[in-house]
Formats: structure tokens, C-alpha cells, sequence
């Protein structure tokens, strides 16, 4: 198995995430979109960033439960309730992104959502993943 990330030169810079990533071979892992909340089911944080840190955590929990790492992620997709936010936030959202899966960026999307299933979360991640 292996994921190759392109981000080719004609194309504005590519800034926490992969233009386009091949998947050869391997198993794929679907993971659902995963939000702030707790092990008792909770939402977790009150800001953008501490909920997109539990909300990657999770992400993370479920991709390390079906057999996989960060490295392995082909596909993200964040859903936020405020893109504006989001972006105003993007530095430490990178740093929490390399802290917790690295410099391996998924091809990524940020979509502005209008609310999500727990009226308190702010911020909500699912992805695709390629396993060996």
C-alpha cells in the first residue's frame, strides 16, 4: 500500500494539505464524522480550537481502532459553523493538526455547515483512510 501526495507546481501552494493523494493497494477505512464530545458524550471545549482538537483526537481514535495512523489518511473533509472563524484560527489549528498527525496532509476541504448534530459543536471531521 501506498499514498502518494501530489501538489503540483501549477497550483497555489499547497498549506496543510495535499492537492490530490493516490491510494495504491490496501484496505479503505471510512471514518465518520467525529465532533467534540467525551467519552460520556459531552461536547468537549467551548472554542473552535479546543473542539477541533478533540474532534481530530477522535478522528484519530477511530483510524488507530481499525488498524491505522494519521499517515494513512487520504481524505478529510472539516465541517465548520463558521468558516471565517476557521480561517482566523488556521495557524494554531496547523499546530494542532502537526502535534497530533504530523506533516502527512490528507487531501483536505473545509465546508461551511449551518449547524451540526449537537446545536454546541462548532466544528466536525470525517475521512477516508488507506491501510496495507
Amino acid at each position: 500500500m501506498s499514498l502518494e501526495r501530489l501538489n503540483p507546481a501549477d497550483l497555489s501552494p499547497a498549506t496543510g494539505f495535499s492537492h490530490a493523494v493516490v491510494a495504491t493497494g490496501g484496505r479503505l477505512v471510512f471514518l465518520a464524522g467525529q465532533t467534540a464530545l467525551d467519552t460520556d458524550g459531552k461536547v468537549s471545549g467551548a472554542t473552535l480550537p479546543e473542539q477541533f482538537e478533540r474532534a481530530l483526537a477522535n478522528l484519530l481514535a477511530a483510524l488507530r481502532a481499525a488498524g491505522g495512523t494519521p499517515a494513512d489518511l487520504a481524505r478529510v473533509t472539516v465541517y465548520a459553523t463558521d468558516v471565517a472563524d476557521y480561517r482566523a484560527h488556521a495557524p494554531e489549528l496547523g499546530r494542532i493538526w502537526k502535534r497530533l498527525a504530523g506533516r502527512d496532509y490528507p487531501a483536505m476541504a473545509v465546508i461551511g455547515a449551518v449547524r451540526l448534530w449537537d446545536e454546541e459543536c462548532v466544528v466536525e471531521l470525517d475521512g477516508v483512510a488507506v491501510l496495507p
